[in-house]
């Protein structure tokens, strides 16, 4: 049956500030950006690993009607669209204190936590981003 996961999908309210937000503060690549008219398919994933991309979508249509597509909006900028991004990393202190230093803004700090050391941000569109150094 399956193979793996390939794509991931969290709404944004503007394609080139989460391009901005993404690429140029936490380090992902852009793995595709194209035009195909109805919308713009953008995608970023972690550097090394196009395996797995997330897709930074606009609501709005085809997708969702202009009507529904507004209601997201409205609940992704208050953090309630369900969102969510986890990541690992080797060293959860140091990737911290790099974004911290990048301009990022926390809503946890690194956590000591019976599975790692984890901490907890939002994008600029409100959507929750955690990374994690697992145990062992």
């Amino acid at each position: 049956m399956f193979t793996g996961i390939t794509h991931s999908q969290i709404y944004v309210l503007d394609q080139d500030e989460a391009l901005d937000f993404y690429v140029g503060k936490l380090g992902l690549e852009v793995t595709a950006d194209a035009d195909l008219g109805f919308m713009r398919w953008l995608t970023v994933g972690v550097p090394g690993h196009p395996e797995r991309q997330i897709l930074l979508e606009k609501p709005g249509p085809p997708a969702l009607s202009e009507e529904t597509a507004e209601q997201v909006r409205a609940l992704l900028t208050k953090g309630a669209t369900g969102g969510h991004l986890i990541f690992s990393t080797d060293d959860c202190r140091k990737t911290y204190e790099t974004l911290r230093d990048r301009g990022v803004e926390f809503t946890q700090e690194p956590t000591e936590q019976p599975y790692g050391i984890d901490c907890g941000l939002r994008d600029p569109f409100g959507n929750s981003i955690r990374f994690t150094q697992p145990t062992g």
